[in-house]
């Protein structure tokens, strides 16, 4: 190691050593807030999307989707393909859901007139009850009511969205009913059957596909949409810990069944304005975070020029006995890179040791997801690399200034 990087560290530690603690905790105390801002505001405002990326894939998606293909109306040879599903030894749930849209209807035996009667479309989900529950868990969603049970007929589980007291948004484009309530009596029109059903919960969730549908027994789906094939609309499949979708989704193309349906990752299913939504979000916080970077930037900065400042006769002297200029300024990058490390480190405590594990354990309860904090290691590590740089920028400018000033102008303190 050169003699100047020994000595110019010997300098900076002596210096610490003999600052005061009140300043040296200040500057250590903005470095870690400087550190968490970087990361946390970034971090929440991806977490944001993050979390309802998570939510659609445990509730909704799981992490295979089979869909139908594109014209059809159903999944062909859906006995065979479920057949295929659970034969498959890293399958943990699969559960399997008929699709179809109808009207449902509310105070149609009171209203005077048809056009009085208080309707609203939906999309109607036919499910095995224990099936749905074991792999999404919709049951924990039933905000009123109960939960459908198998041998449950004419009953009906309807999303909080389709309901007036749930959604009050007045849009003819969201038409919703009024005055419905569990236990009470509904129609349901889907196609040229009509029938009378008794609302038993209702359902409401910040993922969309499951606060818009209405749920019905399958067993009894099937008989109203003349389905006798077992041919269903969507499979959503669980799989194992450690189990790669993408290795499953291949095999299943291989067994033929890309053929007669459309097998996605819960990455593939991903609307694609999502991850525009998040890359977004991401851009917009990592350009607020800079603004904390340029105030920590400036803060060492004022704070080291101060100090040299101040021991500028010294630094005078240091010159005069034979120290170098740059071992001088050396000595002040190492002290920005001491304060700048120091406040990540603590960051990386307050980070990793609470924060993530808190927000995860505890979500931020946004109107449309459970928001978590998003901070990969490696983002993580890119950031402290960047206030570090910048800090010891920071820190190098004054102290050049000042070492460049003539030594006997800095001993005798003239300008």
């Amino acid at each position: 190691m050169p003699q100047f990087i020994r000595l110019g560290f010997f300098l900076a530690l002596r210096q610490v050593r003999r600052a005061s603690p009140w300043t040296t905790s200040l500057i250590i105390f903005v470095m870690t807030l400087t550190f968490l801002n970087l990361v946390v505001v970034s971090g929440i405002l991806v977490g944001l999307i993050e979390g309802a990326v998570e939510a659609n894939k445990e509730f909704y998606t799981s992490d295979i989707i089979i869909s139908t293909l594109e014209k059809k109306n159903y999944i062909e040879q859906s006995p065979s393909i479920l057949n295929i599903i659970r034969s498959m030894p890293e399958v943990a749930a699969v559960s399997a859901r008929y699709l179809g849209s109808g009207q449902i209807e509310a105070s149609y035996k009171t209203a005077a007139k048809e056009e009085d009667i208080d309707s609203a479309g939906a999309s109607l989900v036919g499910i095995d009850p224990i099936a749905e529950d074991n792999l999404t868990g919709v049951s924990r969603f039933v905000i009123d009511g109960e939960y459908l049970s198998p041998n449950d007929y004419d009953q009906i589980l309807i999303g909080a969205y389709l309901l007036t007291e749930y959604f009050p948004v007045e849009s003819a484009s969201f038409p919703t009913l009024d005055n419905v309530s569990v236990g009470e009596k509904v129609r349901i029109t889907i196609g040229d059957v009509k029938r009378e059903m008794t609302v038993k919960g209702i359902v409401k969730s910040k993922v969309d596909e499951i606060s818009y549908r209405i749920y019905f027994v399958d067993s009894q789906f099937r008989d109203l949409i003349g389905r006798n094939d077992y041919n269903v609309g969507e499979i959503s499949i669980r799989l194992k810990n450690g189990a790669n979708p993408n290795i499953i989704k291949e095999a299943l193309l291989r067994a033929g069944v890309g053929e007669h349906a459309r097998v996605q990752t819960f990455e593939d299913a991903q609307p694609k304005f999502l991850q525009d939504i998040k890359d977004t979000f991401a851009l917009l916080g990592n350009m607020i975070s800079s603004i904390g970077l340029v105030v920590a930037s400036i803060t060492i900065f004022i704070v080291i020029f101060i100090n040299a400042i101040t021991r500028r006769k010294f630094i005078g002297i240091l010159k005069g006995v034979g120290i170098s200029g740059r071992t001088i300024e050396v000595s002040y990058v190492f002290q920005s890179f001491f304060y700048a490390l120091s406040g990540s480190s603590i960051g990386l405590l307050i980070l990793y040791g609470f924060l993530e594990p808190f927000i995860s354990a505890h979500p931020i309860n946004f109107p449309f997801s459970d928001g978590i904090l998003v901070a990969p290691v490696s983002g993580t590590v890119i950031k402290i690399l960047i206030l570090i740089f910048t800090t010891v920028i920071a820190g190098y400018i004054p102290a050049r200034m000042i070492v460049r000033k003539n030594t006997l102008d800095s001993i005798l303190g003239r300008n």
